[in-house]
């Protein structure tokens, strides 16, 4: 009898097949998916990176508490703290910092850009202190050269020619700015921290 309750308990759970908490992670090698399935009658527990599962952990009888991971050699907490009216929040840890203040700190290390080309969508991110280029998750051969005032970063995409020319603002707290053309066009920066929630 317990078993035939415990199974359907599962199976509505698998119902709605919704996380019950997204992420967007920018890392240097692109944005990671971070989805969090808290079962709040079972205790089930599944994480997924890009639709991957990385953790599944089912019957857990403690429903609050941390979930901790590892992927790409960052440190991930999901958070599950109680809430009134038997609720739950749930907030992301990433190397031991809130997400909100993680991604504060990636806006200073990455530059972000997004672009069509043709009928593909691409996401360009510059780490900034190793000047590595990552094009949709794959990092790209470059190559640099000063030229007055600055410096470029010469790579392609989809076959077109691309440039990320950097240059000193003039400004102490603004400190180097960084633009990407390809093609000869300006392409828009993009913001790590639009839409950030815990």
């Amino acid at each position: 009898m317990t078993n035939s309750i415990l199974r359907s308990l599962q199976a509505l759970e698998s119902l709605g097949n919704q996380p019950t908490a997204r992420w967007e992670v920018p890392l240097s090698d692109g944005v990671h998916v971070i989805e969090f399935e808290h079962g709040t009658a079972t205790g089930r527990r599944i994480v997924k990176i890009d639709g991957k599962v990385l953790v599944n952990r089912e019957w857990m009888f403690r429903l609050v508490g941390d979930e901790i991971f590892q992927f790409e050699g960052v440190r991930f907490v999901i958070r599950v703290d109680p809430i009134p009216g038997l609720k739950y929040s749930y907030t992301l840890w990433v190397n031991g910092k809130s997400f909100k203040n993680f991604i504060q700190s990636q806006s200073k290390i990455l530059e972000t850009w997004s672009t069509q080309i043709g009928q593909n969508e691409y996401r360009i991110i510059l780490d900034k202190n190793s000047q590595a280029v990552w094009v949709n998750g794959e990092q790209v051969e470059v190559e640099s050269e000063f030229i007055d005032g600055g410096a470029e970063i010469l790579f392609t995409i989809a076959e077109l020619p691309a440039v990320i020319r950097s240059c000193s603002s003039g400004q102490k707290d603004i400190g180097i700015i960084y633009s990407l053309f390809i093609n000869d066009i300006k392409i828009s920066e993009q913001s790590l921290e639009n839409n950030v929630s815990e």
